[in-house]
């Protein structure tokens, strides 16, 4: 089969297209023709190998050298095969899941426990735009934010990949939604239901004077006492996000929030969509209300699979609208 192999780090040009060995499924696993994948910060992190104290950590991307070789943390597809021990799937069937690697082939091996049936209203490339981005911004609403019906919720960078669905679930959730993004989209955000929108280009939102219940942080343009001075006393600052850089961020943003956290009566948390241990269960969740019509993927750009070098490249500049997905 034809995948993108990253053997060392570097720029999207390190990801070789090369002819490689089809996976077989273990007991557990099921064997994906992949039909769309999606890139994201996740991705070209791990290709470069940044921040660079995340390689010090068990869970990053490898000290000298990337141990993930196919990147590609989303999946949409048919089965093509599967493991002994799995009785939920049969070939033929469309799926979808966050399997955090090997996407970016034409076919991947996935433990089952990350694959449920494709949402029947969405096209594959809709369906790859979905699981990582939406995925956390469940999290950082539900479980991180522990959003409430009637609360006043902010999404801040409401216009990329994790802000267009964190200001629908927030919606769905029953919350009265003020969203944060740039002039172009200010009509886009609005019309995925947020109450308010804010043109940060033209108003700084922590020094509105209004206070929030919830403030799902997805851009890192602020410190984190500018986000406290926007909560309410009890409020919540949910970290999902942010610019990053070589060395540090956003991990230095990160552990400064945090540090300041027991000694004030606001919560920050952090989320971080790769610990999440039920994908099953939030996958269809997120499947229920697409097909409900209550959560739809916004997508900015459609690549071929022989241009995932320069989808990552468009999604490495920070100006996506939504999700930027790849047709293999």
């Amino acid at each position: 089969m034809k995948a993108f192999v990253l053997r060392s780090y570097g720029s999207p040009d390190a990801l070789q297209l090369t002819e490689i060995d089809k996976p077989v499924p273990a007991a557990d696993e099921v064997l994906v023709r992949v039909r769309a994948t999606s890139v994201q910060p996740y991705d070209w992190h791990l290709m470069r190998g940044e921040p660079y104290l995340a390689r010090l950590m068990g869970g990053g991307p490898g000290l000298f050298g990337p141990k993930i070789r196919v990147l590609g943390a989303d999946i949409a597809g048919q089965v093509e095969a599967v493991g002994r021990d799995v009785t939920e799937f049969r070939p033929g069937d469309e799926v979808y899941g966050m399997p955090k690697q090997g996407g970016f082939a034409e076919y991947a091996c996935v433990r089952a426990g990350e694959l449920v049936p494709k949402p029947k209203n969405l096209s594959f490339e809709q369906a790859a735009a979905v699981p990582m981005a939406a995925g956390t911004a469940l999290l950082g609403l539900r479980d991180d934010g522990r959003i409430q019906p009637g609360q006043d919720v902010l999404v801040n960078g409401a216009s990329g990949g994790v802000g267009t669905f964190a200001v629908q679930l927030a919606k769905a959730f029953g919350a009265r939604v003020t969203a944060v993004c740039g002039t172009r989209n200010v009509e886009l955000v609005r019309s995925l239901g947020a109450d308010e929108v804010v043109d940060y280009t033209a108003e700084d939102f922590t020094r509105r004077g209004r206070r929030y219940d919830l403030l799902l942080d997805c851009a890192g343009s602020h410190p984190a006492s500018a986000y406290r001075r926007a909560l309410t006393p009890k409020g919540a600052h949910v970290i999902v996000g942010g610019p990053g850089g070589r060395w540090l961020q956003p991990m230095g943003r990160i552990i400064s929030a945090l540090a300041a956290s027991p000694f004030v009566s606001q919560r920050t948390a952090l989320t971080d969509v790769v610990r999440c241990t039920e994908n099953k269960r939030n996958l269809t969740t997120l499947a229920g209300l697409i097909e409900d019509g209550r959560l739809t993927p916004v997508i900015d750009r459609s690549y071929p699979f022989e241009e995932i070098p320069a989808a990552i490249v468009y999604q490495e500049q920070g100006h996506a609208t939504g999700k930027v997905v790849v047709t293999v």
